[in-house]
């Protein structure tokens, strides 16, 4: 039987090469045409521990992780006993028969991948005989895993064919033994290669490669996951003249760097995690009040304290909305997808330089290293915007009142022309500390009215005169879109929201919003943070929330949101 979608998940242990299998086979259906999508989960160790990797592929641009698994590769007891139950029906299992042994009878076989890795003469292609056993499987041409292999291990070294060689046989015994064994789960449709051209990112790298377009030129961050990877994207790109990567001592040190790049006339950047994040409070309030632009990206995990470090969670909202003390909200933008991080990136480098403060970039390690086939960013529209600056002749006065009825005062850049005073304290219109209340009103009205000049971020709204939207935000994007279409062809009278920017959010949005129809939000935490938010600006709104660390999967909220809409709003 056809089929246009397949998930094939690789469980066992860290270190046993499950990323790598997910990676390799979801690199070989992207050069065959195909659309893909990986997803892992893994305890926070180096080696060892229950892990797992999975791709899906299909014919259609890929949404989200999936429901079910079609393909498992189970590699010791443990994985089988806790992902068998993911399977779909007529899922197959493939499990590591020198690990153990299941019973005769069921809808799985084993395989000895070591065993015949070592037969090929590398011992250690054994996970190309499991990728060989699931191309047979799915019924997936084989020569693409061979394409694949050619590109991958032809390094200009020697003894580069001998290991071609062997991965390419490992591929074709795998294939052999799923042959013999009787099983298929469906053939894979033929794939339509999109007419543009792709590449293959994971959020993280998109989030470093669009701030690098935008003009980035400076970049501090300290490991921490799963933001680690922004800063080893940066430390292996963001090279040239006039640009400056560095590992720094700890977040309290990231955000002061940040801050005194942005004050020295640097587009400045630095990523970090929710632990992080509550550690650069205090320099987030300076730079709202000093008015510094800078973009901090926030890869969330769940929490608190240390939490779940590598699961994914969407519990920071209410912390990057009011990341300090005092009448403070943050510009914030949630990209939904792999390519939404690159163009969300690009925006906040230009919202910083636009409205001078700080821009708060939320994403999620359900995004941060999730990898996929997206249209290769066209870098000819990418904007690169630069605050602006004052010239000869400046009063002086960049904290003026400001209504929005002229151009933002420009600011003065050390070594240029004006005198700076960057100030924490409330200050009077040349900088310095002043205590009078008539200053700040003026400047608190001032710092609030600047958000006015940010409205510019993408949004989705569809079917806006129904009596129930969906509105998702972040990685919950993907699968609130799948359930979403299953239920509009089920006829459900429910429509679409969404924006890529949490605050200020868009006229078009807060027209919608304002219009009193229940807003339903799919979001991964316990408190519900974005209806609860939404609920203190007067809509009417309502979450779905999940908290296991994992995404959501689109069955399931298909079932909640029809629960929630009720039968009298079908078509």
């Amino acid at each position: 039987m056809d089929k246009h979608d397949f998930v094939i998940r690789f469980a066992g242990e860290g270190g046993q090469g499950l990323v790598t299998s997910a990676d390799a086979l979801a690199r070989a259906a992207a050069h065959a045409g195909y659309f893909v999508q990986t997803h892992a989960t893994y305890p926070s160790q180096i080696m060892g521990g229950p892990a797992s990797s999975q791709v899906r592929i299909s014919t259609t641009p890929v949404l989200s992780s999936g429901d079910g698994v079609d393909v498992l590769v189970a590699l010791n007891q443990y994985a089988y006993d806790h992902h068998n139950e993911d399977l779909n029906p007529g899922g197959v299992t493939v499990y590591n028969a020198e690990e153990y042994d299941l019973p005769e009878g069921g809808h799985y076989f084993g395989i000895k991948a070591d065993e015949l890795a070592k037969s090929t003469g590398n011992a250690r292609a054994a996970n190309m005989v499991t990728i060989g056993a699931v191309t047979k499987l799915i019924d997936f041409n084989p020569e693409e895993i061979d394409e694949f292999i050619r590109q991958r291990f032809t390094r200009g070294r020697e003894g580069d064919d001998e290991i071609i060689e062997a991965n390419i046989k490992a591929v074709r015994l795998g294939a052999e033994v799923a042959d013999s064994a009787g099983f298929n789960v469906g053939q894979l449709e033929s794939a339509t290669p999109p007419d543009y051209s792709q590449i293959i990112i994971t959020g993280n790298a998109a989030i470093a490669m669009g701030s690098t377009a935008a003009g980035c030129d400076f970049y501090v961050g300290y490991p921490i996951s799963p933001a680690t990877t922004v800063l080893v994207w940066m430390e292996n790109n963001l090279w040239g003249e006039g640009r400056f990567v560095h590992q720094v001592a700890s977040e309290i040190e990231a955000i002061n760097a940040t801050l005194g790049a942005g004050f020295a006339g640097k587009k400045a950047m630095t990523a970090t995690a929710g632990p992080g994040f509550s550690l650069m409070s205090e320099g987030l309030g300076l730079a709202w009040m000093a008015e510094i632009p800078m973009v901090v990206v926030n890869v969330q995990r769940g929490g608190p304290a240390t939490g779940l470090p590598t699961k994914s969670e969407q519990s920071d909202l209410y912390t990057c909305m009011h990341p300090a003390h005092g009448d403070i909200k943050m510009p914030v933008l949630a990209p939904g997808s792999i390519e939404e991080c690159f163009w969300a990136a690009v925006l906040a480098q230009n919202w910083a330089e636009r409205y001078q403060g700080p821009v708060i970039l939320m994403t999620e390690f359900g995004l941060a290293e999730r990898g996929e086939n997206i249209r290769r960013p066209d870098l000819s529209k990418v904007s690169q915007e630069c605050r602006t600056t004052v010239s000869e002749g400046d009063t002086g006065k960049r904290y003026d009142s400001w209504d929005g009825s002229t151009p933002l005062p420009g600011m003065p850049i050390p070594g240029g022309p004006g005198a700076y005073v960057a100030n924490g304290s409330e200050h009077d219109e040349i900088g310095d500390t002043t205590h009078l209340p008539r200053h700040h009103v003026r400047l608190m009205e001032r710092r609030f009215k600047k958000l006015d000049l940010l409205k510019d971020s993408p949004y989705e709204i569809e079917n806006a005169d129904a009596d129930c939207i969906i509105m998702p935000w972040g990685s919950s994007k993907g699968p609130a879109r799948e359930a979403y279409d299953r239920l509009r062809e089920e006829g459900a009278n429910i429509g679409w929201l969404y924006s890529l920017a949490l605050h200020p959010l868009p006229e078009e949005v807060l027209a919608v919003l304002k219009s009193g129809k229940k807003i339903i939000v799919p979001e991964l935490n316990y408190l519900g943070q974005w209806s609860a938010l939404l609920r203190m600006e007067g809509f009417n709104a309502e979450s779905i929330t999940q908290y296991t660390g994992l995404p959501f999967r689109p069955a399931d909220l298909v079932t909640r949101i029809r629960e929630r809409i009720g039968a009298g709003v079908t078509a």
